[in-house]
């Protein structure tokens, strides 16, 4: 039976608690460190959900990815690449808890780097004032949130690295809540108000992505956790 849309909320938010949890004892464990390759970070993170709470499922492919690479959108793959001591590092991460599935990303700058610094800095803000663009509008669609995270980037001196800033999240897996890939994305060709019930009749939830770029300077950073709950 499925869950009514109290439950689901209340679990969507302890997925996420979850995985906030798993990213602060990325910070201080150090596992992003200099001299590791991404990979083995990727799977040292792995080991660290499964320790902390029996985690053996992600609902999409665990990202890691330090400088140049960090450039890349989700869809890219990357060569591993070991992490230098100056490095911008990104963690992309979809752990499935009790069914319900997290996703979330944050980005760790190792030295000095003041650009690198202020990159990391204003992903957090640019997230911020998108979602305060939704609780704004009751009838926003991805198309407008997307033109909205864009203006945000543009005029904090970045650019979007994709070519969406989110989707739908839920039960596992995600994919067969909306058929229509566009619907399911907060992306310019997606007209449909984010406010809606999908096909079975249940809330969507929307994950808030954003990725930005110095395209010039060779880097971006990533930043993502729920947009409306």
């Amino acid at each position: 039976m499925a869950d009514d849309e109290p439950t689901r909320a209340a679990r969507l938010l302890d997925a996420q608690a979850k995985a906030e949890r798993l990213f602060a004892e990325i910070e201080t464990r150090g596992l992003v460190a200099p001299g590791e390759g991404e990979r083995a970070v990727s799977d040292r993170i792995r080991d660290l959900a499964n320790d902390l709470f029996g985690t053996t499922r992600h609902w999409h492919k665990r990202i890691v990815r330090s400088g140049p690479n960090t450039l890349m959108p989700y869809r890219e793959n990357p060569p591993d690449r070991v992490i230098d001591a100056d490095d911008i590092v990104f963690a992309d991460f979809g752990p499935i808890f009790e069914e319900y599935e997290a996703d979330f990303g944050r980005t760790f700058v190792l030295g000095d780097d003041p650009v690198k610094r202020r990159l990391r800095d204003d992903l957090p803000k640019a997230f911020a004032a998108g979602r305060a663009r939704y609780e704004a509008d009751p009838d926003i669609t991805g198309a407008r949130l997307y033109a909205e995270v864009a203006r945000l980037a543009t005029e904090a001196g970045w650019e979007l690295g994709g070519w969406h800033a989110g989707h739908l999240v839920g039960e596992f897996p995600h994919e067969t809540i909306d058929g229509a890939d566009t619907e399911s994305y907060i992306t310019p060709a997606n007209d449909t108000p984010l406010r809606r019930t999908d096909k079975a009749g249940r809330t969507c939830h929307w994950i808030l992505e954003i990725h930005l770029i110095d395209r010039e300077r060779g880097f971006g950073g990533f930043y993502e956790e729920l947009l409306d709950l």
